[in-house]
Parts: C-alpha cells; structure tokens; sequence
C-alpha cells in the first residue's frame, strides 16, 4: 500500500481539512440521511458527510427545512454515524435548536454528539448566533458555520434568489465569516452567493470554505446527494450538476417488477424453496 493510499484511509478530522486547505487540495462533501446511503457515499472516498437538515425536504416531503425536529436529526445522524469509517461526519443544528439562548443551544449541541456520536455540528449565521456559537465551542464541539442563502431563514428572506448581491450584505456576510473563524469555526458553508465573494471569503479565511452554488474559488463543494444522483425532480438550480438520472433507474425497477409480479414470471422455479 502507498503513503497515499494510508492517507486516504485514515479518518478525516476538522485538521485534516485544515491541511487539504494548505496544501491546495478540494473537499469533497455530499449529504447522507441513512445507513445504506452513507455506507455508499462513504466507501466511495467522500472527505465529509453532511447529514443535512435537507432532509426536512428529500426525506420527508417538507417544503423547507424548518420543520424537522432536533430527535429526528438525531435519528438521521446515529443512522449515518453508523455506516461511515472514514469521513467527517457533520450534523446540522436544527432551526430553533440553537436560536433561543446560548443554554438552550449547547444543551441541544451535546444531546446531538452522545447520541449519534457525530463528529461536528452545523449552524446558520453570523454574529447573531455568535453567543451560541462559542458556547458550544466552549464544549469542546466543533462548528462549521453557514453563510449566504440559509435556508432556516426563508421565511424572512420570501425567496430562495443569490444573496449578497449587494454591497451592504456582501460586507456583512465577509464580517460574519471573519467572526465565525474568529471565534473558533473549523470551517465554513458559503450558499448561492456571487462567485467573486465567495473567492474573496476562501481566500481571506484560513479555515476551509466549501461552497454550494459559490463558484470554483473556494476549498472544497458541497450538494443534496439526492440532487447530485438524479433521485429527485422539479429542483434544477444552476449549481447542481446531475451525475446520475436514479430515478429514471429506480421507477423502470420498480415498473419490471410490477409487469413480473402481473405476469406470474417473479418469482420462477429458482426464485422460490
């Protein structure tokens, strides 16, 4: 075996990406919401695995992420936990698990890492959860922030268009970034924002930013691995590339074994004891 091939087998940490940072080398980052799908994901060379809050929407059918519930990313993060062996596996904070008070949040924070034994945690915003942000650092938890587009937040924001178009957000979004590396963030989401800023924040930043719709300067991308697999219709923003058309595969499956089934073919004379 390799130096490579050993350093590619070892467990990836928060370091880990710090040094891919350093070195020039992109993350790699796909979400993952159960065993099966996450042991794939996993066994293919994925540096980091998101279990999303995402899954509010591919899941379970919501049409935002706001009403998944902080037990159910608990059950999505233990089942993923236990398939992966060599990535960074990064649970997110739901929305009104950390907004409330810096108390509330770390409570929150440590039920999500002794249950699911996760590596990291992710949370939406800037300087406004700055309280809660170093609680849960103060722990001993790590943090990857999440800046731009924050889905948590649509309601407010009434649409799901590129943010920090304009000069005053941009400003604001490059100062929150600061104060999230700052305060002790191992590394930082940037979503569908102008690729110049998001080139601008990698570059000024020592702690790797991963992009979603943010263009190719940043340290590494990430997408919904439904998306990203062709499992899921009707969503086709600029940012996703489809690798996959699985739900073309899957409903042809499914369609065969219905016609055997109708037909008497399934199950044959090998199929049955």
């Amino acid at each position: 075996m390799s130096v490579h091939q050993k350093e590619d087998n070892r467990k990836v940490t928060t370091h880990r990406l710090f040094e891919m940072k350093q070195r020039g080398e992109k993350i790699s980052m796909l979400t993952s919401y159960d065993y099966t799908m996450a042991s794939m994901v996993d066994a293919a060379g994925m540096d980091v695995i998101l279990v999303g809050d995402s899954a509010s929407n591919v899941m379970a059918g919501n049409l935002t992420t706001l009403p998944i519930t902080l037990d159910q990313m608990i059950y999505h993060g233990k089942s993923v936990v236990k398939a992966v062996k060599r990535a960074l596996v990064v649970v997110d904070m739901p929305f009104g698990t950390y907004q409330a008070g810096e108390i509330e949040a770390v409570q929150n924070a440590i039920k999500i890492m002794k249950i699911t034994h996760a590596d990291a945690l992710k949370l939406e915003g800037g300087v406004e959860i700055l309280d809660a942000v170093r609680r849960i650092l103060d722990a001993g938890i790590p943090i990857m922030g999440h800046l731009g587009l924050m889905p948590q937040s649509i309601n407010k924001y009434g649409t799901y268009t590129v943010r920090a178009k304009q000069d005053a957000e941009a400003e604001k979004l490059i100062s929150d970034a600061h104060a999230l590396e700052d305060a002790g963030c191992f590394a930082l989401v940037l979503e569908k924002i102008p690729a110049s800023l998001a080139t601008r924040v990698a570059q000024e930043l020592k702690i790797p930013v991963i992009g979603i719709g943010a263009g190719g300067g940043v340290d590494g991308q990430v997408l919904v691995c439904n998306d990203m697999l062709g499992m899921t219709n009707g969503f086709s923003p600029r940012f996703l590339r489809r690798y996959a058309d699985l739900n073309g595969v899957i409903t042809d499956a499914v369609k065969n074994y219905i016609a055997d089934v109708k037909s008497c073919d399934f199950p044959n004379e090998q199929e049955q004891y």
